[in-house]
């Protein structure tokens, strides 16, 4: 099921990044780093009450003058209104009202997207609290007090952003047709692989990175299946810097992730992969989607008899923690392989749903444990109880164990490639929940 997603929007130094880690970092959210995957603090996965959703924090470079500041908040605010679900715009109490907050305050309101109001800053209500009804002139519903930097008010400012969350999830998840997410940098070609797919130039192409506006719903059918291809938006203005190029360019590829079910994951076969790929490949296995890697452009290559597999070694080398992901060599312009995606798309789903009996994955882990023992400390071994399968999209596998603690992660991946070996699984992640037993209770 995808989840919301959550934008913060506000000026500089009114306490976004702040806003963001008292949020995703503390006892409120829960927030789990992925070994051999580099992160970045623009987006987290977080949980208020029973309510999972995507935090995403807006804020690039903080600019020098007034005029650039107004310029930074349209492309913030043209961010959230892209791809957020619900925006939590953020205002100081100690500063007051701005023109850049009325300005953008009238953009997110033409939006038509659920706005939550948070004042920050109100240490003290006893103090502050006249001065908090001055943002109801903004027009854009109750302000909310909150202190990110003391934890005040976080509590209710969650719970009215999550009573925002719609009816509209659930009814996309009732949609079962496959959804595909086409991401990566800028100008490596997502839009020419759809106009290619479609026939037709549905998406804007230039060499201009970044010229995709918004993101995009692209309906494909083939073989009577009907696709549905999201294409990531690129950037509104070329001139930004490389930082925040590549701040925008993950956030989008965040949001277009959420809602698919399979990610291509686009790279240039001219440039080669590269870390931001690398990063942005690892948004896809974090959310244990179905991932294929299309090396595109691959008809502007000089190649020989290696060219192909020295490819396949240094995309393994740098993805390294996604050795599942299928590879395809293609070329937009020329339609090289495009065909063979629709194949491979379709096999991905499947060993996405693909579901193991509990007596076959007990045997498999018995023969694993008789081959290579499992670790222990001060004494104590790891002992492995059972192992069954509890959910699919992606293979979702509980292990019961002696004691967590001695569950080192590269056993885990032992027991991950024995099941693999097995059953193949290509293309997905597959998810390991390690549950804690004694023996006695088996």
């Amino acid at each position: 099921m995808s989840k919301p997603i959550v934008a913060i929007v506000g000026r500089p130094n009114v306490g976004k990044s702040t806003l963001f880690n008292a949020i995703a970092g503390g006892t409120i959210a829960i927030v789990k780093d992925t070994p051999g995957v580099t992160r970045d603090r623009i987006y987290a996965d977080c949980t208020w009450l029973d309510m999972n959703f995507t935090l995403i924090d807006t804020g690039g470079i903080e600019p020098d003058t007034s005029d650039i500041i107004l310029s930074q908040m349209r492309e913030q605010a043209q961010i959230a209104m892209a791809t957020a679900d619900v925006i939590i715009f953020i205002v100081d109490v100690h500063q007051g009202l701005t023109d850049s907050d009325f300005r953008v305050a009238e953009m997110l309101r033409k939006s038509k997207k659920p706005v939550v109001l948070a004042v920050n800053k109100v240490d003290s209500f006893q103090k502050y609290g006249n001065d908090v009804y001055e943002f109801y002139n903004l027009g854009i519903g109750e302000p909310m007090a909150v202190s990110a930097a003391s934890r005040l008010g976080l509590g209710d400012l969650l719970d009215t952003v999550c009573s925002h969350f719609s009816a509209g999830h659930l009814e996309e998840e009732e949609d079962d047709r496959p959804r595909i997410a086409i991401v990566g940098k800028p100008n490596v070609g997502k839009s020419s692989i759809i106009n290619k797919l479609t026939g037709e130039n549905r998406v804007i192409v230039s060499d201009i990175a970044g010229t995709t506006r918004d993101a995009v719903d692209t309906k494909v059918v083939r073989g009577g299946t009907e696709y549905v291809f999201i294409d990531t938006a690129g950037l509104r203005r070329k001139n930004k810097i490389k930082e925040e190029l590549e701040r925008y360019s993950i956030i989008r590829a965040v949001t277009a992730v959420e809602r698919a079910d399979v990610v291509v994951m686009v790279i240039d076969a001219v440039e080669g992969v590269t870390e931001q790929d690398a990063k942005i490949a690892g948004i896809a296995h974090e959310r244990g989607k179905g991932v294929i890697i299309a090396v595109n452009k691959w008809d502007a290559i000089e190649k020989d008899d290696r060219t192909m597999n020295e490819f396949t070694r240094k995309i393994r080398n740098t993805l390294s923690y996604m050795a599942y992901a299928e590879i395809l060599f293609i070329s937009a312009v020329t339609g090289q392989r495009l065909g063979k995606l629709f194949d491979t798309i379709d096999m991905v789903r499947q060993n996405q749903n693909l579901r193991v009996s509990t007596g076959v994955l007990n045997e498999i882990m018995t023969e694993a444990v008789a081959l290579q023992q499992p670790p222990s400390d001060k004494g104590k071994r790891l002992r492995l109880y059972y192992i069954t399968q509890v959910a699919v999209k992606p293979p979702t596998f509980v292990i019961f164990v002696n004691d967590k603690k001695l569950m080192h992660f590269s056993y885990t991946r032992y027991l991950e490639n024995r099941i693999r070996e097995a059953f193949g699984f290509r293309g997905t992640a597959l998810k390991f929940i390690i549950r804690e037993r004694s023996g006695k209770d088996m």
